[in-house]
């Protein structure tokens, strides 16, 4: 695999720390572009989260991908992370970093901040739809295998969702309760189950699962074609 680079790094600070960040930027400037965050997985921002970033500038967005393990010891930060979310999804620093990082996103020139989305996998998807329920800023979040926050009914103040989740996992369970507390709500979802798909089948490695993995992305760019960018004609 190729590294993409980025055109920006920066960093900024967040709870007392300093996060590194990666920009990716759409070839022709057409004015404010909408903008979109990637969050990583377990393994961090690696160039498989670099080539996903990129993949999202070259549809047309502003792509922000942040390194939440930022200076610390991955394995360290997992622990401190993956704790928070299943304590307290909503209350703790990685859904505070996603948040600061969301809002750098929305200040970049060049972007609009009243077209942000988020997408994440795993932790990263845990990460994204703890910020959907948190943050008026997100207009639609794309979690990959990730984790639905406690309590439940907090779903019901999530913007859009459009989820994608394997069926040998544990996660399917998280998204289809995902799936019926948006439902309930009336917020607008898209929730989908892949037959004989593994965690991380839309990363590169060996759980990788070339159908699934493109038949998400098409989703993803139709619902946010339609939650984030504000147009319905999918192309």
């Amino acid at each position: 695999m190729t590294t993409p680079v980025p055109e920006q790094t920066l960093t900024f600070e967040s709870g007392g720390r300093t996060l590194n960040a990666e920009v990716y930027r759409p070839a022709v400037n057409a004015g404010a572009a909408p903008g979109v965050l990637v969050i990583h997985e377990a393994f961090g921002l690696n160039d498989d989260i670099r080539a996903i970033t990129a993949r999202f500038a070259r549809a047309g967005y502003v792509a922000l991908a942040v390194d939440l393990f930022s200076g610390r010891h991955p394995a360290a930060c997992m622990v401190r992370l993956m704790g928070g979310l299943f304590l307290n999804s909503l209350e703790h620093q990685g859904v505070h970093d996603t948040r600061r990082a969301l809002d750098v996103l929305g200040h970049l020139d060049g972007v609009d901040a009243a077209r942000l989305g988020a997408v994440g996998f795993c932790l990263g998807g845990s990460l994204a739809v703890a910020m959907a329920c948190t943050d008026d800023h997100v207009k639609a979040v794309a979690p990959y295998y990730g984790f639905a926050p406690r309590p439940a009914e907090a779903l019901r103040r999530a913007c859009p969702v459009v989820g994608s989740f394997p069926e040998r996992d544990v996660t399917r369970k998280q998204g289809e309760r995902m799936q019926a507390e948006l439902t309930a709500a009336g917020i607008p979802n898209d929730i989908k189950i892949y037959p004989g798909a593994r965690h991380s089948f839309a990363n590169h490695g060996p759980a990788f699962d070339a159908v699934a993995s493109e038949d998400a992305w098409s989703r993803v760019m139709t619902f946010f074609d339609e939650h984030v960018v504000g147009r319905s004609d999918h192309a």
